[in-house]
């Protein structure tokens, strides 16, 4: 698994999320999202709790604790995100603005002896690395910017995004299949890769594959 420290991109990810949902009115955080029964106000208040969530994980590693992602689990996760979607878009977008800011800061004042060895635990009780985590925010940023279905596609995603999330994502598939099953339908393999990885993902019907199991 490539270990790389994906800060940098992840941040970058932020902006380019910010500036899309800064661009949005109250009519436009109402409109239906590309994920089912979402409005693009739900994706933008996850987006702003998921930030929340990390920086406990960062603050906790940075105590020498592991906290849990969300400690009142799914249903908090849950009731969060419906009582942010119907705010206004303004309120929306300065609550997601300084979430992200709040995220950043977090991996900021975070020591490197946590970041050596910090743990934090996720959605589904696993324990990751401080690294994965940022992984995991910088996945959230990529695929739900697609979602708020805004203008931002799969084709936009970054290059370095794409190769890692493939590696993953193709790992996942095989995962799902019989054993033996290694290769991915020719259709798939003919695809360029970030539309492979959106198949993948649940994020793009191909004509000729059946769908791949949703992320997220």
């Amino acid at each position: 698994m490539d270990t790389a420290d994906d800060r940098p991109a992840c941040r970058q990810a932020h902006v380019r999320l910010l500036v899309a949902v800064s661009g949005l009115d109250d009519a436009g955080v109402r409109a239906p999202s590309a994920l089912p029964a979402w409005t693009v106000g739900h994706v933008v208040a996850h987006l702003a709790r998921n930030a929340d969530s990390h920086a406990g994980l960062f603050r906790a590693a940075a105590r020498g604790a592991v906290a849990d992602q969300y400690p009142g689990g799914a249903e908090q996760r849950a009731a969060d995100i419906a009582a942010g979607a119907g705010r206004p878009a303004r309120v929306l977008y300065d609550d997601l603005a300084e979430a992200c800011t709040g995220l950043e800061i977090s991996w900021d004042a975070c020591p490197a002896d946590a970041w050596a060895a910090g743990r934090g635990r996720v959605s589904g009780g696993a324990e990751v690395t401080l690294g994965e985590l940022v992984f995991r925010r910088w996945r959230e940023i990529e695929v739900h910017h697609v979602d708020l279905a805004v203008g931002y596609s799969c084709d936009d995603w970054p290059a370095a995004y794409v190769r890692k999330e493939l590696a993953r994502q193709v790992m996942r598939w095989r995962g799902t299949h019989a054993m033996g099953l290694t290769e991915l339908p020719a259709a798939a393999l003919a695809l360029p890769p970030p539309r492979r990885l959106a198949w993948l993902l649940g994020r793009l019907p191909v004509p000729g594959l059946p769908p791949a199991p949703a992320w997220g």
